[in-house]
């Protein structure tokens, strides 16, 4: 039997290597064009791909796919993960796809993507996708006076950085705002410092040159020290790091202190209370989120709902109670009212507009709760999965029970690495460190 092609957030892996191989990335695309083509009209997916040098051999692969079996296929080119879902609705295309692999180094690529409405595909979708890859694709293929056609769409960019200035207040302007921007080397380098620019921002630009080797190395919110020295070296009042599909955001205050998604969640959630825009009595998080945020929102007699972790899972919560804001502590936040998808520039402008409005530094605005100690690692692993060991997990459930009533134990393997992930909250510093010190040391002794 095949192994998974699907993770949390698409299908992900490293370049060359199953499931990220041209083959497989053609196999994928006939099987997505068989299960979502649906009457008979002209079927069109969006493709889009952020800076990646693998994106040029997967982009191919992808369009002979979809062309194969009588799709028309519409190219952006570098373009974010949000461009590309509000794009997918804009133009009434049936799919949209994005190769990216995200806040991942180079050597990584993947494939998101999105229905029609611009939201991810559902599980069952994605299970049926995968079951068609690995059998007999050849009477899918259209007939040769059938097959469709690709083009370029020219303006995609200008449209994005239009939707994108429109969610800004029509009264307000950035005249007066020194922002740094940093667009992790990904594919915002080119419509984040537009679209703050033409806002009246006074920019910086970092993380705005890609080669297809440089996306996320060394900048954009996997590593926001170079953009929080910039901040103070350049008197900047806000910063903004954003990843290498610019779903996600980190913010600094003019102090180079690191604002993470909790805080701006906390910043939008009151922001949206305060204008009578915020709509469901509450806000979505997942189970990242730290006790500190919880408290602050509930503070404001508001609902605080709790998801597994990924960005498709807050949004079907966000649908299900009919709520516009959610977000994740790593910087996804979904502003429903906008876009179906995070949306890092979108964000950022919500956060940008409350401080016009609120006249105080970012690094009072930015500081909506205190947050309680927590602790993040993450271990590599290279074999089995150590968490299937049974003798690991008793020591697990020990550091739980230790640490109950005083805080919270989160250990889990990414959806989108081999990586264990390990989030440790209490109240109690001193039993903090220990509880993580005695994981880390656990955890990584299992990985040889």
């Amino acid at each position: 039997m095949v192994a998974a092609l699907f993770g949390t957030d698409g299908v992900r892996g490293e370049v060359n290597k199953y499931p990220m191989t041209p083959d497989i990335a053609m196999r994928i695309a006939i099987a997505a064009g068989r299960v979502l083509m649906r009457g008979s009209h002209r079927h069109t997916v969006v493709i889009g791909k952020d800076t990646r040098i693998s994106g040029y051999m997967f982009e191919p692969a992808l369009t002979a796919g979809f062309i194969s079996i009588g799709m028309d296929v519409t190219l952006v080119g570098p373009m974010p993960s949000p461009a590309l879902a509000m794009l997918t609705r804009s133009l009434r295309a049936d799919l949209g796809v994005m190769i990216s692999a995200s806040h991942n180094p180079h050597e990584d690529n993947g494939i998101k993507f999105f229905g029609p409405d611009g939201y991810k595909l559902s599980d069952d979708n994605e299970h049926k996708i995968e079951s068609l890859v690995i059998s007999d694709l050849e009477n899918s293929l259209a007939e040769p006076k059938h097959i469709g056609r690709a083009r370029r769409l020219e303006d995609a960019s200008g449209r994005y950085i239009e939707f994108v200035k429109n969610t800004f207040p029509k009264d307000l302007k950035l005249d007066g705002l020194r922002v740094v921007i940093d667009c992790a080397n990904g594919a915002a380098y080119k419509v984040a410092p537009q679209v703050l620019w033409e806002l009246g921002a006074e920019i910086i630009s970092i993380g705005n040159v890609p080669d297809g080797f440089n996306i996320n190395l060394g900048c954009g919110s996997t590593d926001t020290s170079l953009m929080q020295k910039t901040v103070v070296e350049s008197g900047a009042d806000l910063g903004i790091a954003l990843d290498g599909d610019a779903d996600r955001v980190l913010l600094s205050d003019e102090r180079g202190n690191l604002v993470d998604g909790d805080q701006i969640i906390g910043v939008i959630a009151q922001s949206l209370l305060e204008d009578d825009q915020l709509r469901g009595g509450g806000v979505v998080a997942t189970l990242m989120s730290n006790l500190g945020l919880e408290s602050y929102i509930k503070g404001l007699g508001l609902k605080f709902i709790r998801t597994d972790i990924g960005d498709r899972y807050v949004i079907q919560a966000m649908l299900r109670d009919g709520m516009n804001l959610g977000g994740e502590q790593s910087g996804h936040i979904i502003l429903s009212d906008y876009n179906s998808t995070g949306d890092g520039l979108v964000a950022s402008l919500r956060v940008l507009s409350t401080l016009l409005k609120a006249k105080t530094p970012a690094s009072q605005l930015c500081s909506m709760f205190e947050a309680c100690p927590q602790k993040l690692e993450n271990i590599p692993f290279y074999g089995e999965n150590p968490l299937k060991d049974a003798a690991i997990q008793e020591k697990i459930l020990k550091q739980k029970e230790r640490l109950s009533g005083s805080g919270r134990l989160l250990i889990r393997e990414s959806g989108t690495e081999r990586i264990i992930r390990i989030m440790c909250e209490s109240d109690n510093p001193e039993l903090l460190d220990e509880v993580m010190d005695e994981l880390v040391d656990v955890i990584s002794g299992a990985t040889g």
